[in-house]
This record gives structure tokens, C-alpha cells and sequence, in this order.
């Protein structure tokens, strides 16, 4: 058995036995000490008989824990040849998933045998097992004494607890309680009042929704206001862009007619020398 989840399962498998056997132990000395009570002669008889069966089935139980730890620590060393061949052959990653669950299991190997031989107590279920403490809202006043003070008390519990309605809140328990100690007439009056306060606030509301409301129509016609200064800002770059363009063509045109120009005075210039040159040679 090399395989970590298995011997997991097996030291959990030896744990329940332990705690069995622990169980049964109690259970024996529990019924010792009643049989006590009973006469001596049929203490006697019943007394042989019943270690005569808890010896044998001690021994069997005692036998199966063995084995199951024996196999147990059989199952580490297979892991831990089984590191060693994976190191061997280069593979790193499994070598290293049994590296780690090793000494877990070797204190937990450690731990039972220590348990099964008597050296530390085994833990209860209760004990090894962290189970959340349930948080509840509820807090149960302690009973009272048996009697027919108790049962009134008790009674009165009962219905105090099933005839007002139940709140998240414990203000508001004694809030409901000032209520209902008042009359129709107070009642009439603390509603009325209520009402009154609840329509001054929607009025205040009403007031700061028209203010809110006036400031985005404001607001809306300052928008409209710089979206037609926009407006006019494009049309004046436009018509800027159009004459930048009107005078880039005139500046086009002026450059053509210089260079024509200065084409036309070389041609001249030649002519003129060409004359020069054909009076004085003549």
C-alpha cells in the first residue's frame, strides 16, 4: 500500500478501532461496577463468563489493531522506496508529493502506536473533529426548578414569548411595548403628527428637486450657448481656411509667372550675345 490517501484511510480505520476498543473498556468497568451491587454468588458466575468473553474478544480486537498498524507501517516504508525510486529516475514532481505527505503519516503512525499501547490517551470524536460553533441570535433563559412555581413561571414564558411579534432589532421591542400602552386618541394624534413630519420632508424634497431642476435648465442653456459659440467658430475658421486657400493659389500662380519670366529674359540675354558676338566677328 504506497498510495498516501489510502494509508490516510487506514490510520483513520485504526483510530475508530482504538476508540472502540476504548469504548468497550469503559463499558466493561461500567458493568463491574454494577454487578458490585448484585449478590456474590451470581456475581460470580456471570462475572467468569463475561471476562471469559471480553478476554477473547479483546485478543481479536487487539490482533486487528496489530495488523492494521503493522500494514500500516509497511505502507510508509513502500512510500518512502518509492520517493527513492522517483528521485532516482529524475521525476521531481511525484517525489515531492510523497516527500510531503511522509511526515504526516509518520506522526500519525507514531501517534497510534502510542495510543494503542497505552502511552497518550485516545482523543474523542468530539475532540479530534473542529466543528464550528453554531452562532445563533436567540439566548434561552435558564429553566426554573421543577414545581408549580416553575410551571407558572414557565407558562408565562411561553406566552409572553408567543404573544408580541418578533424583531431583528431589540429597540424596537420596547418601542412596540410604549405603543401599545397608549389609547386610540394618542395613537390618532402620533400618526397625525407623523404624517405632518413626513410632509414637511416631502415638501423639502419637492423644493430641492424645482432647484435642481431650474439649475440643469441653466445649465442646459449655457450648453446650448457654447455649442453655437462653436458653431460660429467653425464657420470663422472656414472661412479662413478658404481665403489661406484662395491666397496659396495666387502665390502658386506668381511663382509660375516668375519662373516664366526668368526663362524669357535668358532667352533674351542669349539672343543679345549671340548679335554681340556676329557684329565683332564681321
Amino acid at each position: 500500500m504506497s498510495n498516501p490517501n489510502a494509508l490516510y484511510l487506514l490510520a483513520d480505520h485504526i483510530k475508530l478501532s482504538l476508540l472502540e476498543r476504548q469504548r468497550s473498556k469503559a463499558l466493561n468497568l461500567l458493568q463491574d461496577d454494577r454487578g458490585s451491587s448484585s449478590s456474590s454468588s451470581s456475581k460470580n458466575n456471570s462475572t467468569d463468563e463475561n471476562e471469559h468473553e471480553t478476554a477473547n474478544g479483546a485478543d481479536a480486537q487487539d490482533g486487528h489493531i496489530a495488523r492494521s498498524l503493522e500494514q500500516f507501517r509497511d505502507g510508509i516504508d513502500g512510500l518512502e522506496r518509492e520517493q527513492a525510486r522517483l528521485e532516482s529516475e529524475g521525476e521531481e514532481g511525484k517525489a515531492l508529493d510523497i516527500g510531503d505527505a511522509l511526515p504526516g503519516l509518520q506522526k500519525k503512525f507514531a501517534e497510534l502506536t502510542a495510543q494503542f499501547q497505552g502511552v497518550a490517551p485516545v482523543a474523542t470524536p468530539s475532540s479530534s473533529i473542529g466543528k464550528p460553533s453554531k452562532a445563533v441570535r436567540f439566548q434561552d433563559k435558564p429553566l426554573p426548578p421543577p414545581g408549580r412555581d416553575g410551571d407558572v413561571d414557565l407558562e408565562a414564558q411561553r406566552s409572553s414569548l408567543f404573544s408580541r411579534p418578533y424583531t431583528d432589532d431589540p429597540e424596537d421591542e420596547g418601542r412596540n411595548q410604549d405603543y401599545a400602552d397608549q389609547d386610540n386618541v394618542q395613537l390618532h394624534q402620533m400618526h397625525a403628527r407623523i404624517i405632518d413630519e413626513q410632509d414637511a420632508q416631502l415638501d423639502a424634497l419637492g423644493a430641492s428637486i424645482s432647484r435642481q431642476r431650474e439649475l440643469s435648465m441653466q445649465i442646459g442653456d449655457e450648453l446650448d450657448s457654447h455649442v453655437a459659440m462653436l458653431e460660429e467658430s467653425e464657420r470663422v475658421v472656414d472661412r479662413h481656411q478658404t481665403r489661406l486657400d484662395r491666397a496659396r493659389q495666387k502665390v502658386g500662380k506668381i511663382s509660375r509667372s516668375a519662373g516664366d519670366c526668368k526663362q524669357m529674359m535668358a532667352i533674351v540675354a542669349l539672343i543679345i550675345i549671340l548679335v554681340m558676338l556676329i557684329a565683332i566677328l564681321k
